[in-house]
């Protein structure tokens, strides 16, 4: 079974950037993000086909998140910019989608355990 990791979570302000990262432990094919806030459901934030060719992004991050990955290293990146203070939450990696339906939690086979981005006001 592949492991998911992620990494690169923190504290900032708005307005500022954070890059997070998820390593793989084994290939993986389409790769997602999503985030859980204080007192949310898990969401859908961004996915990414397995070549990089295809990416996908809930409205909300459009145009200040960017995801990205290298598949030789079977890694995946989430470059955040111009962070709000709504974007605080828990960021999971998810691997392994049953469907091309990529916005569904329970689409997603594999999660990582998350990093803890929070955004100060």
């Amino acid at each position: 079974q592949v492991q998911l990791v992620e990494s690169g979570g923190g504290l900032v302000q708005a307005g500022a950037s954070l890059r997070l990262s998820c390593a793989a432990s084994g290939r993986t094919f389409t790769m997602g993000w999503f985030r859980q806030g204080p007192g949310k459901e898990r969401e859908f934030v961004a996915a990414i086909n397995w070549n990089g060719e295809s990416t996908y992004y809930t409205d909300s991050v459009k145009g200040r998140f960017t995801v990205s990955r290298d598949k030789y290293k079977s890694a995946m990146y989430l470059e955040m910019n111009s962070l709000k203070p709504e974007d605080t939450a828990i960021y999971y990696c998810a691997a392994f989608p049953n469907t091309t339906d990529y916005y569904q939690v329970s689409n997603w086979r594999s999660w990582g355990q998350g990093t803890q981005v929070t955004i100060s006001s």
